[in-house]
């Protein structure tokens, strides 16, 4: 072969998107190893996993159950003529109390379901 055909071929427009991607595949393959070097200094700068010892245990009388009970607002009292109005470091810590019903209201035949519902309403 003479020299002219490998000076073609060197400046054809497929050898050159050869080395074009051969060159993004060394950069991406670098970016990677440079991502997991980094990720592992990460991560031996963090503090050490918690032994069996030290992770939560459960109460020795057993796992603690859901407590249901209904519930009744707490009224803010209304401020009359002449009255200082109350400030949020008078009120209770708790928006809400224990009611003195603790049955569950239970849909009752001939009432209305959820609102739009198409029921008859309350009879």
């Amino acid at each position: 072969m003479s020299t002219a055909t490998f000076v073609l071929a060197a400046t054809s427009s497929d050898v050159l998107d050869v080395i074009a991607a051969f060159a993004g595949g060394l950069f991406i393959a670098g970016a990677l190893v440079w991502a997991v070097q980094f990720g592992m200094r990460v991560q031996d700068r963090e503090l050490p996993r918690p032994l069996d010892q030290e992770q939560p245990r459960l109460p020795e009388t057993g796992p603690i159950r859901e407590v249901r009970e209904m519930r009744e607002p707490d009224e803010v009292p209304a401020t009359l003529d002449g009255r200082e109005r109350l400030m949020p470091y008078q009120l209770h810590h708790s928006g809400s109390r224990r009611g003195k019903d603790q049955h569950r209201k239970r849909w009752l035949p001939g009432s209305s379901g959820g609102f739009g519902s198409g029921g008859l309403g309350h009879t």
